[in-house]
């Protein structure tokens, strides 16, 4: 993963059982891939080769909390009002 990676982190959603869960996008210049977390599974991905999807579903283990508490954070109301 030569480029910078960027990445986000979407709202909190929960399943119907209530179960918590988060989308994270990394994107690095015309690539990009799109996790879940708790799963810490690809689940969408363009660019990336197999190696680098498998340091992606690492590092989304490895940060889950870091991730979940970056969620917390966003408000999508808040953004789309100030958009």
């Amino acid at each position: 993963m030569a480029g910078e990676m960027n990445m986000t982190v979407s709202e909190i959603f929960r399943t119907d059982n209530g179960d918590k869960y988060v989308f994270v996008k990394f994107e690095d210049g015309k690539k990009f891939a799109e996790g879940k977390v708790p799963d810490c599974k690809i689940v969408k991905q363009e660019g990336f080769t197999d190696a680098e999807v498998i340091l992606l579903e690492q590092y989304m283990k490895n940060e889950q909390a870091t991730i979940f508490d970056a969620a917390r954070k966003v408000n999508v109301m808040r953004a789309f009002l100030k958009g």
